[in-house]
């Protein structure tokens, strides 16, 4: 049985002459009527419009797919899009925060918000807020009707009511939905690229979901290892192709700017499976090519929440209601400038012998005070340490490492269980210390940054300030769970003050952890 919903409407295609006719159908706005006060900003706003839609974006979604293992598939167009655009890889939660699976991961990726907002956390869909957090797709007929929108799947839940959704809501003005096979999807992919192929070359989509979801069926059936699941990459392949040729085939395509987004919900392990905390599992990605995007770039600080708002940024609208980012956005981290000098591994044996993930070496301007810091312990963690999410989320699976995921590329990370699991003398007590910063005295000041705090009785974590060299007072302690936050504190600067320098102090022994990224003062 075929799906098709079109102008918010749901029709049901019980024969292919049907669903072409269907597909065929142009949908019609109902354009509204400006009141008085807002007649000017209506009319400023038509006039604009010309432009603004040229600018147009396509995400396309693959389900299940290992990025190493696209690269070891025979994916021309894949491959393409990265040497003529972006690769960024990334990792997703685990729980408890949610599950790697389908429902949470294309709910991040449509929302542009973590699991702890969106509410999915497993296939589900229990304690989805879809109508405080809405698809990407939603949010741009929100804002913009006059703009089309256009979504086509084969797995129910991302455009229909069926098994829990749908992802992408009613609101937008065609949804394509097919029964996919959870045993192999490959023969409704087809039917997808085929219709979106049509719609996209010969209709006026502004801002377009496409997905396919037969390389997710072979994992399971066969294992990401496996010669079946590079099989189905190629197949994937062809399909995004087709995809890709319709919309260059446009009559007006010389006249348009489009962003295109390939990207995946989760990955799989080598035998076949996912849901759990490997880096396997919670491996993601976001290739990227469109005006502005260099050709075979590579990034370490895209997200999955970002294709929101790459998107929502692509035609005009505002990302600030997404926890994502656009690609314009400037990585001011200092944290991140330390990623050519990251190192492996040297006490931490569970962690790939390859991978380069930490150092004690601070960004220009910062510093480590470890004088009350104990002696021995785990090299890694010894004191304040910077490092990547696929380094140090793997020191332990399963103790909620995973769910930093507000923090991007490097960070700051001080982990007195782990750095205790090597003999050593004394407790662990590490500050973590800004540069100065100008200030002017008798205003206020913000300190914002993204943080990561599990508690446990017998540690402690401050944020200390001190101006003009002064001693450092307690801004605010942590004495109980903060799970991926973004922070942001008032400071009250004193009369006469020109600089301020902050702190970031744990001390604990065996007990959990803090992380610090993304700092800055306003």
């Amino acid at each position: 049985m075929q799906t098709v919903l079109l102008g918010r409407t749901l029709a049901v295609a019980a024969t292919a002459t049907v669903l072409a006719t269907a597909l065929a159908a142009a949908t019609v706005h109902a354009a509204p009527v400006p009141t008085p006060s807002g007649r000017a900003a209506a009319e400023a706003a038509a006039a604009a419009q010309a432009t603004a839609h040229t600018d147009k974006v396509l995400v396309i979604g693959i389900d299940g797919v290992v990025l190493d293992r696209l690269k070891a598939a025979n994916a021309p167009r894949l491959k393409g899009l990265m040497s003529q655009g972006l690769t960024a890889r990334s990792t997703l939660y685990a729980s408890p925060m949610a599950a790697t699976s389908s429902g949470p991961g294309w709910s991040t990726i449509a929302t542009g918000v973590w699991p702890d907002k969106h509410g999915v956390k497993d296939n589900s869909f229990t304690g989805k807020n879809y109508t405080a957090y809405p698809d990407f797709l939603t949010r741009i007929e929100n804002a913009d009707p006059s703009l089309n929108t256009y979504a086509a799947a084969d797995w129910e839940p991302l455009t229909s009511s069926d098994a829990g959704g749908p992802v992408f809501s009613a609101k937008v003005d065609k949804r394509l939905g097919l029964k996919g096979d959870r045993d192999g999807y490959g023969t409704e992919d087809p039917k997808i690229a085929t219709a979106a192929a049509a719609e996209l070359r010969d209709q006026d989509p502004d801002a377009s979901f496409v997905y396919f979801g037969q390389v997710d069926g072979a994992g399971h059936s066969y294992g990401a290892a496996s010669q079946q699941y590079l099989d189905a990459i190629a197949r994937v392949d062809a399909l995004v192709g087709q995809v890709l040729d319709a919309v260059e085939q446009r009559p007006t395509y010389a006249q348009e700017n489009w962003k295109v987004l390939v990207t995946t919900d989760h990955g799989h392990t080598d035998p076949g499976g996912h849901g759990g905390s490997t880096i396997q599992e919670r491996g993601t990605f976001v290739l990227a090519k469109g005006p502005g995007i260099p050709a075979g770039s590579v990034r370490d600080d895209v997200k999955l929440v970002d294709v929101a708002a790459i998107a929502l940024d692509q035609v005009h609208l505002g990302t600030t209601a997404v926890d994502g980012l656009p690609l314009s956005a400037a990585d001011s981290d200092a944290f991140d400038t330390l990623r050519p000098v990251l190192k492996t591994r040297v006490d931490e044996t569970g962690i790939g012998a390859t991978v380069k993930g930490y150092t004690h070496t601070p960004p220009a301007g910062w510093s480590v005070d470890n004088s009350k810091m104990g002696t021995g312990g785990v090299t890694e963690w010894a004191g304040w340490a910077f490092a990547t999410d696929e380094f140090w989320s793997q020191s332990q699976r399963d103790q909620w490492r995973e769910l930093n995921v507000r923090s991007r590329d490097v960070f700051a990370v001080a982990d007195s269980d782990e750095w205790d699991d090597k003999t050593h003398t004394g407790s662990y007590d590490s500050t973590l210390v800004t540069p100065k910063w100008a200030v002017t005295g008798g205003t206020s000041a913000t300190l914002r940054f993204r943080t990561h705090y599990r508690h446990e009785a017998g540690q402690s974590a401050q944020v200390l300030v001190s101006y003009n060299g002064g001693t450092p007072t307690v801004v605010k302690s942590y004495t109980a769970d903060a799970v991926a936050r973004a922070e942001a504190l008032t400071l009250q600067v004193p009369a006469g003050a020109t600089d301020v320098q902050v702190r970031f102090r744990y001390a604990g022994t065996n007990n959990w952890f803090w992380t610090v990224d993304d700092v800055t003062l306003s």
